[in-house]
């Protein structure tokens, strides 16, 4: 049997598929399965059993990569084929069944309008697939010993990156001798162009109880050191999926986006908002997205630190 997996080209759409590519996986034992997804997701779902092959689509001009999709796919004769970006070329292949994304009800979270596809229920979770040799590598990155607070303090977009200074005050709250984790030691997460505000908060930890993984991962060594941590504090970003797919007690920190479609998906996982809906923080006159400034100023320390201790509390009481 083969299967061809059309998915997104961001991380975190990405992760948020993986749990339909689990079900296909389980469903179909030994079928050889072709991925394609953005080049930064091809690490992740290399790591998946049966799959064969990953085209990754980086974005070109005049559809280029969408051309080179077709050419790839074209002359195969698939079993079936599951197209999450409602593309032209899932429709003109030759496939025996054919999942297509088509606008869904917008009350559902993601997770759950990729499963209506499918036709599957209860929504498989997202998942990520680890190998020897990626776990030996976090043991070395996350050592045992005290526990660990990750933290990722920066996202894609600045309309939803919560201010720094409200990470440090968070990170003191939480690691002093009074706090929920007392002494911590705190891993800063970033990916590579993210440094600037990363750092901003690495250098205000004490060296001591510093680990450094800023742009020194891939999603798939940053997924297998996440979770090694005891919490996870984030921005609504790839990494903070990234961290409730691998069953790390994740807290994602929302605003101007919707929680309802992009909360993080796990048992172990929550999130806290802004007291502003989404429509309220982006509502204003002349409001553009790309110059749009910090519109998570109104989430404050300590509600951040309520949610944290509430999901420490569910986690491991």
């Amino acid at each position: 049997m083969k299967i061809l997996f059309i998915t997104a080209t961001n991380l975190g759409d990405g992760i948020l598929s993986t749990g339909a590519l689990d079900h296909l996986i389980r469903q179909h034992p030994g079928a050889e399965i072709t991925v394609a997804c953005g080049p930064v997701l091809a690490g992740i779902f290399a790591a998946a059993p049966g799959v064969r092959n990953v085209i990754p689509m980086k974005k070109e001009p005049y559809a280029g990569h969408w051309r080179k999709l077709a050419k790839a796919t074209f002359r195969q004769r698939w079993d079936i084929v599951v197209d999450l970006r409602n593309s032209l070329v899932s429709r003109l292949l030759l496939s025996k069944k054919t999942y297509v994304w088509e606008k869904h009800d917008q009350n559902k979270h993601k997770v759950e309008q990729i499963a209506d596809i499918l036709g599957v229920a209860p929504a498989p979770s997202p998942c990520i697939w680890f190998t020897p040799d990626i776990l030996a590598e976090a043991e070395r990155t996350i050592p045992e010993g005290e526990p660990v607070v990750a933290i990722a303090p920066a996202a894609r977009w600045r309309g939803k990156t919560w201010p720094t200074e409200n990470f440090v005050g968070l990170i003191g709250h939480l690691t002093a001798s009074y706090g929920l984790i007392p002494k911590a030691r705190v891993a800063v997460f970033a990916a590579p162009g993210e440094e600037n505000i990363a750092y901003t908060v690495l250098n205000q930890i004490p060296q001591e109880r510093q680990i450094n993984m800023i742009a020194k991962l891939s999603p798939l060594q940053a997924a297998a050191a996440i979770s090694r941590c005891s919490l996870y504090i984030g921005n609504d970003s790839g990494l903070t999926h990234l961290a409730a797919a691998v069953g790390a007690p994740t807290l994602a920190l929302f605003g101007p986006t919707p929680a309802a479609l992009y909360r993080p998906w796990g048992r172990n996982a929550d999130y806290v908002s802004t007291p502003e809906t989404p429509e309220q923080l982006t509502g204003y006159p002349g409001y553009r997205s790309k110059s749009a400034p910090c519109l998570m100023t109104t989430l404050t320390v300590t509600a951040a630190q309520a949610a944290a201790v509430k999901l420490w509390k569910r986690t491991y009481s």
